[in-house]
């Protein structure tokens, strides 16, 4: 589903992303990790289509097609997904209009015909129950007074509501306390698929008992470093990241 060949990335004059391959194949779960400034971040980015980051080189190859040079819209319409790990507010625009808008849009795209507001409406409905939302929250400004873990919990809702082939997930686990971690990864679980990949950024192990995936990826230096089973994972919960940053041949990150 996704190649990533000697991605090469910057943003103003600092190159960050330094020759990064990766393969991620339909069904699959994969984890990047990696100490701050490795480059994780930039690559959920990058992969997103955010126009601040500069591609040096390399490729983006989806479904067979290099998507290097389609704006954000085109490859959410695509069926890419990103989960930010700081939702961002909109003040004005409710949950529930947001997404009927860009659910529409991407049938628009592909030449289908609009849902209308009764059939939406039930699809809602539907997901909401996926992460245990509060039915009231759709008819509020999107992420506009809400907690940590409703606005983690609202990416999920959008992502069940969209139905993305590619997931990506950027550090979903940052600021939410047990429960909210439970109920996040079980919707993230949930919609799991043969037909859907998802990239899970993350820095800590905790969330990968939860999310299991089906390889780790460690990123130093704007480069993975090294990639395994789950039990990577582990292993750098046991010892950090310095062992790797050892075999890298880079200085540990503060």
């Amino acid at each position: 589903m996704l190649e990533i060949r000697n991605l090469h990335a910057r943003i103003e004059d600092h190159e960050i992303l330094k020759g990064i391959n990766l393969t991620v194949n339909a069904g699959e779960v994969h984890s990047i990790m990696g100490p701050n400034g490795s480059g994780k971040s930039t690559l959920a980015q990058v992969l997103a289509g955010n126009e601040a980051y500069e591609v040096t080189e390399g490729e983006i190859i989806y479904q067979g097609e290099n998507i290097l040079e389609l704006g954000p819209d085109e490859r959410a319409c695509q069926g890419i997904f990103m989960a930010f790990q700081y939702p961002v507010e909109i003040p004005g625009v409710t949950t529930s209009y947001f997404l009927k808008a860009a659910v529409n849009a991407m049938r628009k795209y592909r030449g289908e015909e609009e849902l209308d507001a009764m059939d939406f409406l039930t699809i809602v409905k539907e997901k909401a129950k996926l992460v245990e939302l509060d039915d009231r929250l759709l008819n509020r400004a999107i992420n506009e007074g809400f907690s940590g873990g409703e606005k983690k919990r609202n990416e999920i809702f959008q992502m069940a509501v969209l139905e993305p082939k590619l997931a990506i997930l950027d550090e979903t686990d940052s600021g939410l306390d047990i429960d909210a971690l439970r109920i996040v990864s079980n919707g993230v679980n949930k919609l799991r698929a043969p037909d859907r990949a998802m990239i899970v950024v993350t820095h800590y192990q905790r969330l990968l008992n939860h999310i299991v995936p089906d390889h780790v990826h460690v990123l130093v230096d704007g480069r993975i470093a090294k990639s395994g089973g789950k039990e990577l994972a582990l292993e750098l919960e046991e010892k950090g990241y310095v062992w790797i940053n050892d075999e890298a041949g880079q200085p540990a990150s503060a």
